[in-house]
């Protein structure tokens, strides 16, 4: 392919990305979209059904604002809230009354809306060839190009079939390259490896909310299970829907039908935990469960947006999806409940929009930059990208190192990872398919420290974050913690503009 050039260039071809393409292009850019896999096949919402946050105006929408705050421990924003809720009903609205019958079922109770994942990837991506967007399949990116003021105008990547190498360059780029699940095996995740977050880092990017990246979920036992990097992925299936949950002994967890908490602590404790189907199986009344790790697709941490635009702290670089922080919208508890959906389509709609009006302002010409260096890319590799690759999971994937927290156990893993970390900069490398394998190496430790060292900053419990040696909330800690750095990982409290007006105390006395 060689060299193209583009006003926009985004980076994943997943919801967000679809939605910052289709955007950007219908703006009048020139957009071309980049893909480690195939735009519209691949990733976590092609494997089931999508969930959007789906609230009408008024005051259910008020409530449910109030609501996401409260439940999220109190670190999330209304007015983005409001914004993103805004945004994808009037975008949801228009999906579901063009889509064939049966698309998407409406359930304004539970505010949400419910999609068929691969029919929704499917017209996303025709109407991206519909609006001129060219599309790159199976062109994973690899380093993101920037000029001399640090300004982000391309990427460089290479190309899976054949090998060969390939440059965008273009006035803006938006990374959405989704969260990363540490090839724990869950549906779809394969993809999803923490590259994007990895380059924006590299090039100045800064993080937020890393802590509440150890989201878990629930599925049978079954042959498939984690992953490691240069295989064949496998992945769980889509996640059947509990009936309850009981313990060895037959004892229903957490009430009546049960919770996931429970069972997340009785399988965190070492023992096994059952659960009964609504749909069961083959007449089986009971199946043992297992915890599979999500990590930033359903948790919340990821790149930092210093405004409503979804712009990054990197001139020139936009983040949209689960590849950007969802705190504005879901604080300490993640993508669940719709709004992750939701997150994708707003965020992307406005990125793609912001990066377009960027490019445009430069004149439209597409600068000359130089790849940004990055870790993993020796042309004589010296190690094994799967040796680091297991390390890794063996400090993220279990229950013990991740659902429950402790100072003790924080500070074993992030010595183990730092030490890592030279061997994995110098050490990963080669050539095709391969730089891509060592890249993905490289970004899995790199989240992984990054969530090690926000977890023990934050000396609280609050949302998802668990610490067995501070199991209360602290009044102190209603803050957001920043986090990035490469070869020294850097945390440090998010200050906030001494003269904006607080909007919280409404929202909690309710």
């Amino acid at each position: 392919m060689g060299e193209l050039v583009a006003d926009v260039l985004v980076v994943g071809g997943g919801p967000a990305g679809a939605w910052a393409a289709l955007t950007a292009a219908r703006g009048g850019a020139r957009v071309v979209l980049v893909e480690k896999g195939r735009c519209g096949s691949s990733g976590p919402s092609a494997r089931g059904p999508v969930s959007l946050w789906y609230v009408p105006p008024g005051p259910a929408r008020d409530e449910a604002v109030r609501q996401s705050y409260v439940q999220g421990g109190c670190l999330g924003d209304p007015d983005w809230m409001h914004r993103v809720l805004e945004e994808a009903h009037r975008r949801v609205d228009r999906l579901i009354g063009a889509g064939p019958r049966g698309f998407g079922g409406r359930d304004e109770r539970a505010g949400r809306v419910t999609i068929e994942g691969a029919q929704y990837l499917a017209r996303l991506r025709r109407g991206l060839v519909a609006a001129g967007v060219r599309i790159l399949d199976h062109h994973p990116a690899l380093q993101l190009l920037a000029d001399s003021a640090g300004t982000i105008c391309g990427a460089t990547g290479v190309r899976l079939r054949g090998g060969t190498e390939w440059t965008v360059r273009s006035g803006a780029v938006v990374v959405a390259t989704g969260g990363c699940a540490f090839l724990s095996g869950g549906p779809g995740t394969d993809v999803d490896t923490g590259d994007g977050l990895l380059m924006a880092a590299e090039a100045g990017g800064e993080l937020s909310g890393m802590e509440f990246s150890n989201a878990y979920s629930l599925a049978p036992v079954g042959r498939r299970g984690p992953a490691v990097v240069g295989e064949e992925v496998p992945v769980a299936d889509p996640a059947p829907r509990f009936a309850a949950f009981y313990d060895d002994e037959g004892a229903v967890l957490g009430g009546p039908l049960g919770s996931h908490a429970a069972a997340f602590a009785v399988l965190a404790d070492g023992r096994r935990v059952y659960a009964a189907l609504d749909d069961l199986r083959a007449g089986a009344d009971r199946v043992l469960l297992r915890a599979v790790p999500e990590g930033t697709v359903r948790g919340t941490g990821g790149l930092r947006l210093i405004g409503f635009d979804c712009a990054t702290t990197v001139p020139g670089l936009f983040a949209a999806g689960d590849v950007a922080t969802r705190e504005p919208i879901a604080g300490a508890v993640g993508g669940f409940g719709g709004q992750g959906g939701a997150w994708a389509i707003s965020s992307g709609a406005w990125a793609g929009a912001s990066a377009a009006r960027f490019a445009a302002a430069s004149g439209g010409r597409a600068r000359r930059g130089r790849p940004v260096p990055g870790a993993g890319l020796n042309a004589a590799p010296g190690i094994d990208p799967r040796a680091v690759v297991g390390l890794v999971q063996e400090h993220t994937l279990p229950l013990r190192r991740s659902y429950w927290r402790s100072a003790g156990s924080l500070r074993d893993s992030i010595t183990e990872l730092d030490a890592l970390w030279p061997v994995t900069e110098f050490g990963l490398g080669g050539s095709g398919a391969d730089r891509l394998h060592a890249r993905q190496a490289a970004a899995l430790l790199a989240v992984a420290r990054w969530t090690k060292y926000s977890a023990l900053a934050r000396t609280e419990t609050r949302g998802m974050h668990r610490r067995t040696d501070h199991p209360g909330a602290g009044s102190d800690w209603r803050l957001r913690l920043v986090s990035g750095g490469v070869e020294s990982v850097w945390v440090r409290p998010e200050q906030p503009d001494p003269d904006a007006p607080s909007p919280w105390a409404d929202l909690t006395s309710a």
